[in-house]
């Protein structure tokens, strides 16, 4: 038998060659056991994200100016999260205690009562306006009722996703608001802003298009079209707008108007200007259209997962000294990027590369963004872009390159706590950025990151909305800006009466 075993034929070359490869492969397997490690943390936190649904932005903010066209993706759209009797938020960070309470801290708790016009801080009407300005871009036909049921998670039309979601503001204040009149066993909100339905209740008129969606969806012409329905729906709201007499009464500037985009409304900002806008920045817009004396700056959708708090990388797990991905070659303001992309290339410590959407960018970005201490935000076509917000929610403390920039909220948040402003001037001087960064101490560092950690829910989106959110950050902005309003509106109305009887 033994004789016979040593004269048994070898293997054929070909399973030889299998067995070398599967050697080879546990052994390759094995060397990047530790990497794993490494990154566990941080593929743990895109695991959670995915786990609980977390909607993930399909859209470059670079690219987001330049196609007005739809942009489809794998990557989900937002759906507000619901259970089986109510609808509840989810929340991937636990509470955050904070030394002073913010915009949305007077809110109300489950069984607290309904919210009504004496206890909320802006009584809020909304204009029935045809579904095609608001949820019938999301297929919601609105033959039955005037507005979709929002007490229902099922029941509310999804935002798509892509790059339009990175500018649905509009979308998530018009659900908070149409909500805030259900009872609290049904949905428990803070109590800002409350919708009323008497006109002359009202402290601001909310005008619900979805005016960066239709920027996003209806710009291009369509068949015979001589003009696009995006152009037919800004001539339509300045038409319907200009006969109200809430409208007429005060010139409008009681009105909240919701063009995040920066393209959006571009035939109808002017002639609508008296109101308030809600913005993303002022790069696109005439000092005497839109400013910060009557405007408010709100925060971009972030693209990528929020980190929670134990699953976010502390400073030795960051091995990326700065990290940067996107367009590089900008127009304008955005110049910058291109000698800061010189300057930075070889760098063994900064990623520093293009980036985009496609071939999987959402997820790149996300680790990216945890595996760095430091996300550096570059101004492009405009001054603001939503890497910051993916920034923040990925704890990578920012470096803000970009002058005339204005940020969300900032009466009521430091940003200097939590972020690093470099002049461009200065940023594109040799040896200056990195010198700068390399200094930062792993103390200064980690007091930044904790301040991440703590402000990071004022960037959320989310429906049913929570304190201090973005939703009610925004609508505590506006509260706070209706008080000056109201003085000058208080103040021109003095002798209406004696110009009458002359």
């Amino acid at each position: 038998m033994v004789v016979e075993r040593k004269m048994q034929p070898l293997p054929p070359p070909e399973h030889r060659r299998v067995f070398r490869f599967v050697i080879f492969l546990a052994l390759t397997l094995l060397a990047f056991s530790c990497w794993a490690l490494v990154n566990s943390r941080i593929n743990d936190a895109i695991l959670i994200a995915d786990a609980n649904n977390t909607p993930l932005l399909a859209g470059d903010d670079d690219d987001r100016h330049n196609n007005g066209g739809d942009h489809p993706t794998s990557i989900p759209a937002a759906v507000p999260v619901g259970s089986d009797t109510t609808v509840s938020a989810v929340r991937m960070s636990g509470p955050i205690v904070r030394e002073t309470p913010l915009a949305g801290a007077a809110g109300r708790g489950e069984g607290e009562g309904s919210c009504d016009a004496e206890s909320a801080q802006v009584r809020v009407y909304v204009y029935d306006l045809p579904p095609e300005f608001h949820f019938g871009m999301l297929g919601w036909d609105g033959k039955t009722t005037a507005w979709p049921d929002v007490g229902d998670a099922r029941a509310v039309p999804h935002y798509p996703g892509g790059l339009n979601l990175q500018h649905s503001v509009a979308y998530w204040l018009t659900l908070d608001i149409l909500s805030s009149t259900l009872p609290p066993q049904n949905l428990s909100r803070p109590c800002i802003a409350v919708r009323v339905t008497n006109a002359s209740l009202a402290d601001v008129f909310f005008v619900p298009f979805f005016a960066s969606l239709s920027y996003n969806r209806h710009s291009g012409l369509r068949g015979r079209d001589r003009v696009s329905r995006n152009r037919v729906l800004q001539a339509e709201l300045v038409k319907y707008l200009m006969r109200q007499e809430e409208w007429r009464r005060w010139g409008g500037k009681n009105h909240l108007v919701v063009p995040h985009h920066p393209n959006s409304m571009m035939q109808a900002r002017k002639k609508l200007s008296a109101a308030m806008y809600v913005l993303s920045d002022f790069g696109r817009y005439p000092p005497d259209v839109a400013n910060l004396k009557k405007d408010i700056i709100a925060p971009y959708r972030h693209v990528v997962p929020t980190l929670g708090d134990h699953d976010s990388p502390a400073f030795q797990q960051r091995p990326v000294l700065a990290y940067f991905q996107g367009a590089i070659h900008r127009k304008d303001g955005g110049k910058v990027r291109q000698r800061l992309y010189q300057l930075l290339k070889d760098e063994n410590d900064v990623h520093f590369t293009y980036g985009s959407v496609r071939q999987n960018g959402i997820r790149r970005a996300t680790k990216g963004m945890a595996s760095s201490k430091f996300c550096l935000n570059i101004a492009g076509d405009t001054p603001s872009s939503n890497r910051l917000f993916d920034a923040i929610v990925s704890h990578c403390v920012p470096v803000i390159i970009s002058d005339d920039i204005e940020l969300p909220f900032e009466d009521v948040l430091d940003y200097s706590e939590f972020c690093i402003f470099v002049r461009a001037s200065d940023a594109v001087r040799k040896g200056f950025l990195l010198g700068m960064l390399r200094g930062v101490t792993q103390d200064q560092w980690t007091t930044m990151w904790r301040r991440l950690k703590e402000v990071a829910h004022h960037f959320e989106y989310q429906y049913p909305s929570q304190p201090d959110d973005a939703v009610q950050m925004i609508w505590g902005t506006v509260a706070h800006k209706m008080h000056s309003l109201k003085l000058q509106l208080h103040k021109s109305s003095r002798f209406q009466r004696t110009q009458s009887e002359s």
